[in-house]
């Protein structure tokens, strides 16, 4: 299932949390309200925010009682009319699913090839750090290039979406914790980035760093340590790895950080990006006003956006 936060396209309205359903966009909410009545629960259809949440952030944070209710409200949209809550794609905007996570955590330097290309030794822990929500941009909305830096550079990295409280788990057991995987594009001001040994002043520029389309569930996508994943800029490919690459895997990675954090449902980890990143070509090629950077993950979708001058 394909999770997505929408607003209506040309009307001033809030955020909804939906899904896609043949190319449709389903409001989750309205959905599932259905269930319910088909369920003849009138006390609860009328108290449906307290249920399932409208919000996007909030169903996120919910974790995977929601998602389950969504599971739900999609099997019951496959087999009965949605007449009344469908929108067609082309009247609404999508934005970024989980639009103000409480925690955004990013792992640098997981691809070895990467490392090797960035002049770094192969880290011996992940390389951690964080965004501020305020760099989230979704699917429909353009990079802000701001005066600031002249290196803007590409990232392309599969996301993952926290779904229950995780503090000090096991590799074993981490893919329990998992909501869904979507697309990140770490972009990285190198200017920035680089003129002092903390890395955050280059990471979390406003407007920055586009995350989507949706979020897939776990259950669609599987095994997230063997996805390809690719990046182009203009139509040319930049970048084209595996998943299978990782320095550290995802299970690894969710109980290394949850060692360090509690980990709760609606957080999101960037896991790193491969090698053939902009920094490091000959000569390095950064991001200009006009350029589209599409980002590809298997079994997610893609995530395409245009870079602007601010």
């Amino acid at each position: 299932m394909r999770l997505v936060s929408y607003k209506l396209k040309g009307k001033p309205s809030a955020l909804r949390v939906g899904f896609m359903l043949d190319e449709k966009v389903i409001d989750l909410q309205e959905a599932y309200r259905q269930v319910l009545l088909s369920r003849q629960d009138k006390d609860l259809s009328n108290a449906i925010e307290n249920v399932l949440p409208s919000d996007p952030t909030h169903f996120f944070a919910a974790g995977n009682r929601t998602i389950d209710k969504a599971k739900e409200a999609y099997t019951y949209a496959q087999k009965n009319s949605t007449e009344g809550f469908s929108l067609l794609y082309e009247e609404v905007l999508l934005s970024t699913p989980i639009p103000a996570p409480a925690k955004i955590i990013c792992v640098g330097k997981n691809y070895a090839e990467h490392a090797v290309e960035m002049q770094s030794d192969v880290p011996e822990f992940p390389v951690l750090f964080a965004k501020f929500s305020n760099a989230l941009i979704g699917p429909e909305d353009t990079i802000e290039k701001r005066d600031v830096t002249e290196k803007l550079d590409y990232e392309a990295e599969l996301t993952v979406v926290i779904g229950k409280e995780a503090s000090q788990v096991k590799k074993e057991d981490a893919l329990d914790y998992i909501a869904g995987y979507t697309i990140g594009n770490d972009i990285s001001a190198r200017d920035l980035q680089k003129r002092t040994p903390q890395w955050l002043q280059g990471k979390t520029l406003d407007k920055s760093t586009p995350v989507g389309p949706w979020v897939v569930t776990a259950d669609e996508v599987g095994d997230p340590g063997n996805l390809s994943i690719r990046s182009t800029v203009n139509g040319e490919e930049r970048q084209s790895s595996n998943t299978n690459k990782f320095i550290f895997n995802i299970p690894y990675l969710i109980e290394f950080i949850s060692n360090l954090v509690t980990l709760e449902p609606g957080d999101i980890i960037l896991t790193g990006t491969p090698n053939g990143v902009g920094v490091a070509m000959d000569p390095p090629q950064f991001l200009k006003d006009g350029d589209v950077v599409q980002i590809e993950v298997e079994k997610v979708g893609q995530l395409k956006n245009k870079i602007t001058e601010r």
